[in-house]
C-alpha cells in the first residue's frame, strides 16, 4: 500500500499536474479532495471530464466516472457484492476505492488516452429497431457504420506508418532536401534551355530526345518482364521436375508391390489420417483453445503486483493438494484393490499413451520425410545450375563413370607433356640467363672501346634513335587508324541519325494529334472537375442540413422518449395505489371481521387510540411532577443550607484547633434531639433518630472541654426523609 501511495504522489507531482504532494498530505486528503483529483486525472485521459464536481450532483459524478472507466476496461476487483462497495465508494470518495483507481490510471496514461480517444469515434450508439424500420434512419446509421470501419481503417494506418520509423523530422528534412534538388534542377534545365535555344532545330532534336528516353525506359520494361518471365519460367522447369520425380518414383513403387499391398498401405494411411482427424488433431484444438482462452483472461485482467502472485501460487497449490485428496478419495471408493477392471484400465491407458506417443513420432517421421525431400529436391535443383545436367542414376551413372576413367587416362598424359614442357622452360630460363650475362659482359667490353676512340654513348644515341623512329611511325599508324575510324562513326552516326529521323517522323505525327487530344481532354478535364465541385459543395451543404435535422430529431426523440419514461412511471404508480385503494374498499367492506382488522383504517383506528391512552397516562404523570414539584424544591434548598452549615463547621473547628484560650472540641459525642426521642452517638458514626417525622428540625448540641457543659449550637438540622420513614440516618463530621 506504501509503494502504490508512493507511486501516485510521485506521478502526481509531476507534469501535466504538479500537485507538489507528500505521503502525508496526500494521506490527509478529504473525499471531495480525493473525489475531484480522481476527476483531475480523468480530464487529462479525457478533456471532456474537465469540471467541477462542486457544481455538480453526486450521482452525476458518479455516473460519468463510473462510464469513463467502464470505456476504458478497468475492473475492480473482488466479486458482484464487491462492486456495489465499489460504487458506493466511489461515490462517498473511499481512499481504499480511489487509490487503486488512481494507481491503475496513472500506470498506463498514455494508452488510456489512445483509448479515450478511440472511445469518441468507436463506441456505436444503440439505435432502437422500431426506429431502423424508417429508411432514412437505417441509410443514416448505415452511414454511420461505414465511417466507423473506415475511421478504423484509418487509425491502423496511421498506427502503421508511426511504428514505421519515418519521424516526421525525416520526412520534413527529406521534403526540404528534394525541393531544394527540385529548385537546383529547374535552374540547370534553364540554363540548358537557354544553351539549346542557339542550336538550330532545337525543338525538334529534343522531341527525338524525349522519343528516345521513353524508348529505353520502354526497353527496361521489356526487360524486367522478360526476366520475371525467366524466372517463371524456371519455377515451372523446377515443379516439372518435382513432377517427374514422383512420377518416377511411383512408378519404382508400383513396379515391386501388388494390388493387396498397396491396399493394406491406403489402409493405414487412412485410419493414421482418420486418427489424426478424430483424436489428436480436435483433442490439441480443444487444449490450444483454452490456452488461449486462458491467455486472453489474463490479459483483460488488471496487472498484478508479487504480493498479488504470491497470493494466487498459495491458493493453486492448495488447490492442487485439494485435487490430490480428492482423487485419492475417489480411487478409494470407486476402484478397490481386487476390482478386476483397474488392471484393464492402467493397460487401456498404457495402449493410449503409447499409441498417442507412436502417432507423434509418425506425424515427425513423415515431417522430417518431407523436408529431407524438399532438401534432395533443392540439391538436385542445385547441382542443375551448376552443371547443367540431371543427377544421374543406374546405367547413366555407370556410363558417366567409364566416361570419367577415359578423361582420366587422357588427363595423366597431358600432365605428362606439361611436365615435359615445364623442364623444357627451366632449360630455355637458364639459357637466357646466360645470353643476358653475355650481352652485359658484350655491352661493358663496347663501352670501354667507345671510351678508347672518344665517342662515348655512341650506341646507346643510336639505340634511342632507333626507338624514338619506331615509336613515330607506330604514332602514326594510329593517327591514321582513329582518322580512318573516326570517319567512319561520324558516316555512321549520320546514316543512325537519318535512319531515327526516318522512323520518329510517324511517331511524331501520332504525337501530334495526341497532343490535341490531351489539351481537349485536360479542357473536359477542368470542365467535369469545376461541375464535380459544384456538384460536391451542394451535397456538402445538404448533408450538413441532413445532419443538423437528424441531430435535432433524434435530441426531439430522446426527449420523447424521457417523456414517455416518466409519463409510464406515473401511471404505474397511479395504477399501484390504486389497487391499493381497491383492496383497502374489499377490507373495509368484508363482513369478516378478521378480513376487516387487516385495513388500513382500522390499523389505524387502533394506533390512533392507543397513542390517546398513551397521552392520557403521560399527563396523569406530568400532573403528579408539578404537585410534587415545589417540595422538592424545598428540599433541595434545605440540604444546600445543611452543606453550607457543615462547611462553616468546618472552617469553624480548623479555627478552634488554633485558638487554645476558648478550648477544643472533644470528639466524645454528639447528642440530637427530636421532637420524639433523642439517641446519643459518636461524631465519627451514622446514628438513627427514630420517631421523627418528615421535616424534623433537628437542634445540635456539643460538648466544651473544659467546664464539661453541652452547647447548643446556633444552627439546626432538617432531617430529610421520605414521607413513609419513622427514622433517618444522620453522619455529622468532625
Amino acid at each position: 500500500m506504501s509503494d502504490q501511495m508512493q507511486f501516485i504522489v510521485e506521478k502526481l507531482n509531476q507534469e501535466p499536474f504538479r500537485k507538489s504532494y507528500n505521503l502525508i498530505t496526500f494521506d490527509s486528503l478529504e473525499s471531495m479532495q480525493l473525489l475531484q483529483l480522481l476527476n483531475d486525472v480523468l480530464g487529462e485521459i479525457d478533456p471532456k471530464h474537465v469540471v467541477d464536481i462542486r457544481e455538480e450532483l453526486p450521482e452525476q459524478t458518479a455516473k460519468r466516472m463510473l462510464t469513463l472507466l467502464g470505456i476504458l476496461k478497468y475492473k475492480p476487483p473482488g466479486s458482484i457484492s464487491d462492486l456495489s462497495a465499489f460504487r458506493q465508494g466511489l461515490v462517498t470518495g473511499s481512499k481504499p476505492v480511489i487509490h487503486p483507481v488512481l494507481h491503475w490510471l496513472l500506470q498506463r496514461t498514455n494508452e488510456l488516452k489512445k483509448r479515450a480517444y478511440l472511445a469518441r469515434f468507436l463506441v456505436k450508439l444503440e439505435v432502437p429497431v422500431e426506429f431502423l424500420q424508417d429508411d432514412t434512419v437505417a441509410d443514416v446509421n448505415k452511414q454511420y457504420e461505414e465511417l466507423m470501419e473506415a475511421f478504423k481503417n484509418l487509425h491502423k494506418e496511421c498506427e502503421q506508418l508511426k511504428t514505421s520509423g519515418f519521424s516526421t523530422a525525416e520526412i520534413r528534412r527529406d521534403i526540404s532536401a528534394m525541393e531544394e534538388e527540385k529548385d537546383q534542377l529547374i535552374k540547370r534545365v534553364e540554363r540548358l534551355k537557354k544553351r539549346v535555344e542557339t542550336v538550330q532545330n532545337h525543338q525538334r532534336m529534343l522531341e527525338i530526345a524525349r522519343q528516345l528516353r521513353l524508348e529505353k525506359e520502354r526497353e527496361e520494361s521489356l526487360a524486367q518482364q522478360k526476366q520475371e518471365q525467366k524466372n517463371q519460367l524456371f519455377h515451372a522447369e523446377q515443379r516439372l521436375q518435382r513432377a517427374q520425380l514422383q512420377l518416377k518414383e511411383m512408378h519404382h513403387a508400383v513396379v515391386d508391390s501388388k494390388p493387396e499391398s498397396l491396399m493394406k498401405k491406403l489402409e493405414e494411411e487412412i485410419n493414421f489420417n482418420s486418427y489424426l482427424a478424430t483424436e489428436k488433431i480436435p483433442r490439441e484444438l480443444e487444449s490450444k483453445k483454452k490456452s488461449v482462452y486462458f491467455l486472453q483472461k489474463t490479459v483483460a485482467e488488471p496487472a498484478m503486483s508479487q504480493s498479488d502472485l504470491n497470493v494466487l501460487e498459495v491458493k493453486i497449490n492448495e488447490v492442487n493438494a485439494q485435487i490430490n485428496q480428492l482423487i485419492e478419495k475417489r480411487m478409494s471408493k470407486y476402484e478397490p484393490i481386487d476390482s478386476k477392471f483397474s488392471m484393464y484400465r492402467q493397460q487401456a491407458s498404457i495402449i493410449s499413451r503409447k499409441k498417442e506417443a507412436k502417432a507423434e513420432e509418425l506425424q515427425a517421421a513423415k515431417e522430417e520425410m518431407s523436408s529431407t525431400e524438399r532438401q534432395m529436391l533443392q540439391k538436385t535443383n542445385q547441382a542443375q545450375e551448376l552443371e547443367g545436367s540431371e543427377v544421374l542414376k543406374g546405367d547413366e551413372f555407370k556410363h558417366y563413370v567409364n566416361k570419367l576413367r577415359s578423361k582420366n587416362t587422357f588427363y595423366k598424359k597431358k600432365r605428362l607433356e606439361i611436365a615435359e614442357i615445364t623442364a623444357e622452360y627451366g632449360i630455355l630460363q637458364r639459357t637466357e640467363e646466360l645470353l643476358k650475362q653475355r650481352h652485359e659482359a658484350i655491352q661493358q667490353q663496347l663501352q670501354a672501346i667507345e671510351d678508347k676512340k672518344g665517342i662515348s654513348g655512341y650506341s646507346y644515341t643510336q639505340e634511342e634513335l632507333e626507338r624514338v623512329s619506331a615509336v613515330k611511325s607506330e604514332m602514326d599508324e594510329m593517327k591514321g587508324r582513329t582518322l580512318d575510324n573516326m570517319s567512319e562513326m561520324v558516316k555512321k552516326l549520320n546514316t543512325m541519325v537519318a535512319e531515327k529521323k526516318s522512323s520518329l517522323a510517324p511517331v511524331i505525327k501520332e504525337l501530334r494529334q495526341l497532343r490535341q487530344k490531351c489539351q481537349e481532354l485536360t479542357q473536359e478535364c477542368d470542365e467535369k472537375k469545376i461541375q464535380y465541385d459544384s456538384c460536391a459543395a451542394g451535397l456538402e451543404s445538404n448533408r450538413s442540413t441532413l445532419e443538423q435535422e437528424v441531430k435535432g430529431l433524434l435530441e426531439e426523440c430522446i426527449q420523447e422518449e424521457s417523456n414517455y419514461r416518466y409519463v409510464n412511471c406515473m401511471k404505474r404508480n397511479l395504477e399501484i395505489q390504486l389497487q391499493r385503494a381497491k383492496e383497502e374498499m374489499k377490507t373495509y367492506v368484508s363482513q369478516d371481521p378478521q378480513e376487516r382488522r387487516k385495513a388500513i383504517r382500522e390499523q389505524y383506528t387502533r394506533m390512533i387510540l392507543e397513542q390517546e391512552n398513551l397521552g392520557k397516562k403521560l399527563r396523569e404523570k406530568q400532573k403528579v411532577v408539578r404537585e410534587s414539584h415545589g417540595p422538592n424544591m424545598k428540599q433541595i434548598k434545605m440540604w444546600q443550607d445543611f452543606e453550607q452549615l457543615m462547611e462553616c463547621k468546618r472552617e469553624c473547628f480548623l479555627k478552634q484547633q488554633n485558638q487554645t484560650a476558648i478550648g477544643q472540641v472533644i470528639q466524645e459525642g454528639v447528642w440530637f434531639q427530636s421532637g420524639c426521642t433523642t439517641q446519643r452517638g459518636t461524631s465519627q458514626g451514622w446514628r438513627t433518630i427514630d420517631g421523627c417525622k418528615y421535616g424534623t428540625v433537628v437542634p445540635v448540641y456539643v460538648r466544651l472541654c473544659q467546664t464539661g457543659r453541652y452547647a447548643r449550637l446556633p444552627h439546626t438540622l432538617a432531617l430529610t426523609c421520605e414521607p413513609q420513614a419513622t427514622s433517618v440516618a444522620l453522619k455529622i463530621a468532625s
